[in-house]
Parts: C-alpha cells; structure tokens; sequence
C-alpha cells in the first residue's frame, strides 16, 4: 500500500512522493508466515523498490500483539513436515525474503508492533531501522525446538549488539528481550509508548524504566519481577 509522504514537522503531505507499507496479515498466529506470505513480501519489496516516488517502506504487521513470530508452525507440521525437498526449496525461498529485505532500493522501516521473535526477530534485522511499540519483546526460540536461529541471527546479532557474547546468549537463551532493553543495547532505533492512562502517554509499567542501576548492575530494561510486577499489573 503506498501512503502518501508526511512532513513530520507540519503534517503536511509531500507532492509525488510516498511511503510504501508492506503488511504481514495473519494475526490469529500471531503474523507468522506461511509460503505464500514469504512469496508477498519479496514481491513487496521488488515492487517497493521498483517505483522512484517510494522514499521509503515501512515493515509491520496487522495487530498490537505481534510483528511476526517466524515460520508458521501448522504449515510446517501438515505440509512440510514429509516433503524435505520441499522445506529446502521454502528455507531458499525464506533466503530470498530476506535478501529482498536487504536490497530494497529504499530505506526499509521495520514498525515493530509487538513481538519480534525468531524467523521475524530475522526478517526484521534485515531493515535499516526499527521503531518499536513499547510492549513489544524481542527473541529467538529456535534451539528450545530443536532447530537453530541461522536464518540471519547468526549473521546480525554480533553486528548489532555489543558484543560477540550478549549475541550467542540472546541466540541459544531463547530470552525474550524487552524493547527498552533492545534500544539500551543499540538494537534498535526507538521506543514508542503505545498505552495511555488519565490521557497520558505511559511506557510499559511491566517493564523497569525508572531507574538504570540497582546493586551494581544494570536494570534498565529488564523486567519487573515480584511484588514491583503484582504492583504494575494492578
């Protein structure tokens, strides 16, 4: 879908000039992708990239519950699970996506609206950038299921964060890391509040904001445990 080009400073629209949204559509399973997803987004990204009045594509997912979760489970169970001739060709095709991703022939905005996690904690480091609902956590769950996270993790995660270490454990821990904590580490470009209370914007209240250190260590980011947490879902 293209939109129009808004000047953030006057909400003013752009002549000629556009934003191309590329929307993952399964929310019931939480946006994971099925073959013929895979097969939209690279032609997506192609089309995107294809047309001069496209400034920039925005990456998202229908919902506030997840940006995508990865490959979708009941199509690999029923379909794939006996055709690994098959599954070779849909982990090329899975390649190809990402590949679109990281040749779009514009800046790709990766609109995180909920959970980033596994195949789509993947796709979603392919963008160039990453603005995140607050509520959102951040993950792989490859080696809790027998399978690895080699579908880009292995290849991003020591780029994009700080060190080789924090990469393998976010890569083998299968942890689900919050947004803020993800944006500390330089993971991601920016936090977005996404509820409000009294008419006010507030960050995520599961989710410590308030304070960077406690007893040595770092706290910012991480989340509530204990009587903080009974006390933030009040």
């Amino acid at each position: 879908e293209k939109k129009p080009l808004v000047k953030p400073q006057t909400g003013e629209t752009v002549d000629g000039l556009y934003t191309a949204w590329i929307t993952l559509n399964n929310p019931a399973q939480y946006n994971s992708y099925t073959t013929e997803m895979v097969k939209g987004v690279i032609a997506g990204m192609k089309k995107a990239s294809a047309d001069r009045s496209v400034v920039a594509i925005i990456f998202t997912a229908v919902g506030d519950r997840a940006f995508c979760t990865g490959g979708n489970t009941k199509e690999y169970a029923e379909y794939y699970t006996r055709r690994p001739r098959e599954y070779r060709d849909y982990i090329n095709l899975f390649a190809g996506m990402v590949d679109a991703i990281l040749d779009a022939g514009a800046p790709v905005i990766c609109r995180v609206n909920g959970m980033r996690v596994a195949g789509g904690q993947e796709i979603g480091q392919a963008c160039d950038l990453a603005i995140s609902s607050d509520l959102a956590n951040f993950g792989q769950a490859g080696t809790g299921v027998g399978s690895t996270p080699d579908g880009g993790s292995t290849d991003f995660l020591p780029w994009q964060l700080p060190t080789t270490e924090l990469a393998i454990w976010n890569c083998v821990s299968n942890e689900l890391w919050s947004a803020y904590k993800m944006h500390r580490l330089g993971h991601i470009t920016d936090v977005m509040p996404v509820k409000k209370l009294n008419g006010e914007w507030i960050r995520n209240p599961l989710v410590i904001t308030d304070r960077y250190v406690e007893d040595g260590r770092i706290v910012y980011g991480e989340p509530k445990t204990g009587d903080e947490a009974k006390k933030a879902k009040e």
